[in-house]
Formats: structure tokens, sequence, C-alpha cells
């Protein structure tokens, strides 16, 4: 068997020749401890024959390549356990010998005196070279929010960074049983619950929470409690041990998705992989927030080639550069072409006979499609219509559509032109069922998403950063959200799940379970206090009036469309009304011939009933 090469092989010299003057000193004080009157070791080389007892339990158990500064408990307790057996060989090479022992507990006496000397000195040694928790007048005074676990390996990684911009003075539990306990000889001053006591007693100039379990509405309580101390509250990075200790104790700020009182969805990483591994698949907006989101986790499923389509030449480039990063070798390819452009699409089409298509080319912005009625109804609902009909007569197998809770009782044009689609891909879906062939249609709806492009965190941050105010048309309103990467894993989900024969009834809509909506006004309460600022003192709030085509509260079901469960986690079905594929295309084609806005938006109210834009919508600033 051959032992590693020390690379200090002075430092491991050092460790020998200690660890054998300390076994020498504990056999010679043994036999003192066993027979006082005979203080004296018998035979006088017995002492040195310690020394090489030690030297030779310690190489299987390396004693000489440990580190006295950083030795740890279970260190601690092999350099017993070497004692033990030290002494019990020593015992046996006395009564093999014939020699008497001092007392019949020698062997025993023995042993503890070993374990003691050999692992007391490294003890105090590490207690000595511990880096001092001290501070001055300006260090920043901190305490944790997590487990007991999590804050002693925050408080280890601490320990060994010799920067320390702030000093922990105390913690708070997420539980309130381990109120008045002390962790490394600090006090758990309070529970996360009631933070607002432990802080008013404390006045901390900074929490950091070391528990990456800690979101939702115990965050936001946390957030507000520390906002009426003027207490900045930060997060602990991930603890590990291959990370320096100084990136392991870096802070960070709080995510905006930590406040989402939302819990982890398991998905069927199976069926993505069997529906997707292999196939060549096609994403329309790839540039998008979703699109490039569907990229990315389609990219991790081993496609065998994966198609980028988008009309943003920046967009594109952006994505493609991370994939190029991320998947180098993994088979894609650049599509610039605008899914309103019927011969490029079906000429793509043609060319790439996607096996899947997954379309989230779109208009979004409610108030820009509002003042361009016309082109928003050409993008989402004809542009859709175009990539469905090549993607069918392409050969591919299945299209995904994404949709949106706009669609749901339309009072805007861009939600009545996503319905649209909706129904068209229903139509399409429905015909390719009865007749046993064709391209099948999954619909997914989800409400907004956090950080998309056009949504109002990308405004609010970029309030923020001008010094406010923080712009919100009204008090009251309302919206769902959810992060981008659970919505586009729940997308993935639903189209495992409607590519069955027998998966989904007769047009059938995949909604995303979005869980409680956010008042938008506290959603920009919440980023100012992120930002370790104060909400109507700092930063102020400004109410500017609900703008066309808004609505307070966005619905997910219409009142004929009755969610079910659909077996899957964090997914419902809803079966609203179907139209025919014949009639569908008939309204499409007068819908495409539509001169003005005027005759368009004729043909919507009368395929979609309940699109109802809402009349005055000019609503006056207020105060919450």
């Amino acid at each position: 068997m051959s032992w590693p090469r020390s690379p200090l092989p002075g430092r491991m010299a050092v460790n020998i020749a200690l660890d054998g003057g300390l076994a020498a000193l504990a056999v010679t004080a043994s036999f003192w401890l066993a027979n006082p009157q005979a203080p004296w070791a018998w035979p006088h080389f017995f002492p040195l024959a310690g020394a090489w007892a030690i030297w030779l339990i310690g190489i299987p158990f390396g004693l000489w390549r440990l580190r006295w500064r950083f030795v740890s408990f279970r260190d601690l307790a092999m350099l017993a356990a070497a004692g033990i057996v030290t002494a019990l060989m020593l015992a046996l090479l006395m009564t093999g010998a014939g020699l008497p022992l001092p007392s019949p507990a020698f062997p025993a006496i023995l042993a503890l005196v070993l374990a003691a000397c050999l692992t007391a000195p490294k003890f105090c040694y590490r207690l000595l070279r511990e880096p001092s928790a001290g501070h001055n007048a300006t260090t920043q005074q901190a305490i944790l929010v997590g487990t007991p676990e999590t804050a002693e390996l925050f408080l280890a990684a601490h320990a060994q960074n010799p920067a320390k911009p702030y000093c922990v003075a105390g913690l708070l539990a997420l539980s309130s049983k381990h109120v008045g306990q002390r962790l490394h000889g600090l006090d758990i001053v309070g529970a996360a619950d009631n933070a607002a006591a432990a802080l008013a007693r404390q006045k901390p100039d900074l929490l950091i929470i070391t528990t990456p379990d800690l979101g939702g509405t115990r965050l936001q309580a946390l957030l507000a409690a520390a906002a009426r101390h003027g207490t900045r509250v930060m997060r602990a990075p991930c603890l590990t041990h291959l990370a320096p200790a100084e990136q392991q104790s870096e802070l960070r700020p709080i995510a905006l998705e930590d406040l989402l009182n939302r819990q982890p969805v398991r998905l069927d990483r199976a069926g993505m992989t069997k529906l997707i591994t292999g196939q060549r698949v096609l994403v329309t907006g790839a540039g998008g927030s979703i699109g490039a989101e569907l990229v990315r986790q389609l990219a991790a499923l081993s496609p065998a080639e994966l198609l980028l389509l988008d009309n943003n030449e920046f967009a594109l480039w952006r994505i493609e550069l991370e994939l190029s990063e991320l998947h180098p070798a993994l088979p894609r390819r650049i599509v610039i072409a605008d899914i309103r452009d019927e011969p490029r699409i079906r000429a793509v089409m043609r060319e790439f006979r996607p096996a899947l298509v997954f379309h989230a080319a779109a208009l979004k912005h409610v108030p820009m499609v509002e003042a361009n009625k016309l082109e928003g109804l050409r993008t989402n609902a004809l542009g859709t219509r175009i990539v469905a009909d090549a993607a069918s007569a392409s050969g591919t197998g299945l299209m995904v559509l994404i949709s949106t809770d706009k669609a749901v009782n339309p009072s805007s044009v861009m939600g009545a032109s996503k319905r649209l689609a909706e129904m068209y891909a229903q139509a399409l879906d429905v015909a390719a069922r009865h007749a046993g062939a064709g391209m099948r249609c999954v619909t997914v709806r989800f409400g907004n998403v956090l950080g998309s492009t056009g949504s109002v965190v990308p405004l609010f941050r970029h309030q923020l950063a001008q010094g406010g105010p923080l712009t919100v048309t009204h008090p009251d309103m309302h919206r769902y959200f959810m992060t981008v990467r659970e919505a586009v894993g729940l997308v993935l989900q639903a189209s495992v799940s409607g590519s069955g024969a027998e998966a989904i009834p007769d047009g059938g809509i995949f909604m995303l379970d979005m869980g409680e909506p956010v008042r938008i006004v506290d959603l920009a309460r919440n980023m100012i206090r992120l930002a370790g600022l104060r909400p109507d003192e700092d930063i102020k709030i400004a109410f500017t009036g609900m703008r066309p085509g808004e609505k307070l509260f966005e619905e997910l079901f219409h009142g004929h469309e009755q969610p079910v469960p659909s077996g899957h986690e964090g997914l419902l079905m809803v079966t609203p009304r179907t139209a025919e594929l014949r009639a569908m295309s008939a309204a499409m084609d007068e819908l495409a011939a539509a001169p003005d806005d005027a005759r368009a938006m004729a043909v919507v109210e009368a395929l979609v009933p309940e699109f109802l834009p809402p009349a005055g919508l000019a609503v006056s600033a207020a105060a919450e």
C-alpha cells in the first residue's frame, strides 16, 4: 500500500515528533497515576516504547497528516481512538513480556491519558488560532435568521473569513422552541415570525437569512418588520465546503422570486426526456422571455436539433450565445422570420420538418396592442394560424400554444387576439382527434411571469434606479405571478400530458396553477424594501390610473369553463367552448381581409362575444 507524499515534509516531521513526545509523556504520567508510590516507568525505556507505538499506530490513522489549526471533532475522535489502541498494545506488550502492571487499572488509565495528551494540545491550538470575533464601533451588527444547522454552517464559514464587515450578535430561529438557547456562544434572541420585538431590542444593522426555505409570506413579514427598524435584509449563499471562506460568507440581496408564496412542483422529468430527446424541436419567439427559457430547458433534454425562430436579430444572438456556452455540442439553427410571413413560415417548416413546435411568439404589451389593434390581431391570431397550418402540413406531431390568462373574458385586444389563437388551436386539435390523424395542439394558459420583457418588474427596477416614483395604475390592481423557470417547466409538463391519444378532452386547455394573486402596490413596496429603502419615505408610489384594456383582477377561467384536475401537480384542465375548424378558418380569412381596425374588431366581437372592453377606464390617482 502506498501512502500519499506530503507536500509539507517539515510540518509532518514536527507532527511526528510532537505526537511521539506526547505519547512518551502520557506513558510516564500513567505510571505515576497508577501507582504514586512508584511513579517512575519501569522499565525506564517504556516511554520510548510508547512513542514508537504511537508512530506505528499513527500510520493507518494518518495522525502525521493532521493540520492542528483545522482539527475537527471527527479528528479528535480519531486521535482518542488511536490513543486507546496504543494503550491496549502497550498493555499487551507488558503482559507478554512478563512485566508487572503498576495497577490493575493501568490499561484504562493509560488509554485515558494517551487520548487526553493527543487531543487536548490540538484542540487548544485550534482555539488559540481561531479568528477573533472582535469588532469596533464601526462594525455592523448582524443577526442570523434560520435553523441552528444552517446558522452553524454560516458561522463556521464566517469565522474563517479574515475580512469581517459585520459582527454576528445573535440569531433568530425559524421555530420558537429554540428561543433562549445558545449556539456558538450566541443567544437565540427570538423567532423569525415575531422578529419585530427582537429587532426593537437588538437594533441590528443587518439581518442575514441562512436558510433557503424562508420565503413567501413569512419572508414578506420579516422584510416589513426590518423596514420599520431600518434594518437591511440579505441572504447567505448556498454553503459548500468547495468554495473559499470569503465566498461562502459573501451576502446577496433577496430575490423578488423569494417573496412569491409558491411551493416547488414535482415534474415528470422522465416523460419530458422521452418526449424531447432525439426530436427536432422548433421554438417561435425564441428570443423572448418565455421562448428563451423554453430553449434553455429544451436544450437540457438533448433534442436531435433545436430551431430558434424570431424576427429580433439581437434577441436571437443573445440566446444563441448562451446556448453556445452551455450546450456547445447541441445541433441548432437560427431562423430569422416573421410568423405573419406565410410563405417564409411554410418554407421553414418544409425545410426542417420539426416533430414538435412550441409557439411562444406574440405581441403581449396590452396598451401597445390596444393602440395598434390590427397589428396585434395579425400577429397573435393570424400568426398562430400560419404557424399551426404550416406545422401541420410539414408533418409536425405536436404543437404547443403559449396563451395567457388575459384570454379569459378579455377586456383588451391583446387578450381577445390570444383567445382567437386558442380557438383556432382547439379547432385543429378537435379535427385531428376526430380524424384519428394529424397534428395535436396543446394550449397552455398562465398569468404574469416575473421579470419578463415589458412586464411591471423591469419597469419598477428602472424607476428605482431613477430615484422613483414607482408608478402603479390603481391601488387595487391584482395580478397572478410565477417565475419564468416554473412556468416553462409546467408548459413542458403540459406538453407531456397533452401528447397522449386520450390525455385531454376535445379542445381542452391547460391552466397553470397560479396560486394567490398579488397586489401590484404590494409588489412595488417589496421591491423598494429589497433595495434597502423605505416605501413612501425614500421612494414614493404614484397612482396613474388604469390604462385602456386593463382589468383590476385577471381571471383564470371563463364562466362556462369548468376547471378539473389534470392528474399532475401544478396543472389544471378546462374544457371551454370550441368551434368547428371550417368555421374558424372562414372567420380567420375574414379577419385577414379586414382593411382597418373597425372591420377587424367587428370580426373579433362576433367570434369572442365575451370580449367587453371596459368603459371609462380613466381612474383618478388615489392614495391607498
